[in-house]
C-alpha cells in the first residue's frame, strides 16, 4: 500500500527533530529540545506525533559486523525464472528468514531481479551461504555476487530537507 506523503506538512522543527534522532536515536529530550530551540514538552509532544504518523519507524543500535565476525560482505544479484507474485512472496519469504541477509531490494533496471546484501564470516561460509541456501530457493535462476571491499558511507541519515 503506498504511503502518503506527509513532508509538506513538516516544518522546520520537524525536519530538525528527525535529522538530530536519525544521527542520534539516543539522544534525551531535554538534549534535543535545547539543539531545536524547543521547550521539552512541545518536543517531545512533536517527536510522538512524528512516531504516530510513521515518519519515525523505531529506534535500534548499530553493531560492528567484523567485531561479531562478520568479516566479508557481499553484495548478490539475483534473478528469478518466472516474474509471478507467487515466485516473488515465496523468493521474500525464504530471503526473510536468513539472519545474514542484511538487505534485500527488489530492483529493476539490471538483469536481476533483487539485490541481497549480506554479511558472512569467511568464504567458506559465503559458499554454504549460496550453495546450501539461497540457490536452493525455488525460482532463483541466477546469482551474481561482488565483495564489498570498504565501506565509504554507510547508514546515512535520510535528508530532511
Amino acid at each position: 500500500m503506498p504511503t502518503k506523503d506527509t513532508s509538506a506538512a513538516l516544518d522546520r522543527y520537524d525536519r530538525h527533530i528527525l535529522d538530530v534522532l536519525q544521527r542520534d536515536g539516543r539522544i534525551s529530550n531535554q538534549e534535543l529540545a535545547e539543539r531545536i530551540g524547543l521547550s521539552p514538552s512541545p518536543c517531545l509532544r512533536r517527536v510522538r506525533a512524528l512516531e504516530e504518523n510513521g515518519l519515525i519507524t523505531g529506534y535500534r543500535a548499530l553493531v560492528d559486523s567484523k567485531r561479531l565476525g562478520y568479516s566479508l560482505m557481499a553484495l548478490l544479484h539475483i534473478s528469478m525464472d518466472r516474474h509471478t507474485p507467487e515466485r516473488f512472496a515465496n523468493f521474500e519469504k525464504e530471503i526473510s528468514s536468513l539472519p545474514q541477509v542484511l538487505e534485500c531490494l527488489l530492483i529493476t533496471g539490471q538483469e536481476a531481479d533483487y539485490q541481497l546484501k549480506v554479511v558472512v564470516r569467511d568464504m567458506d561460509d559465503y559458499q554454504n551461504l549460496l550453495l546450501n541456501r539461497i540457490t536452493r530457493i525455488e525460482g532463483v535462476s541466477g546469482v551474481h555476487s561482488s565483495f564489498v571491499l570498504r565501506r565509504v558511507i554507510d547508514n546515512p541519515p535520510t535528508p530532511t530537507a
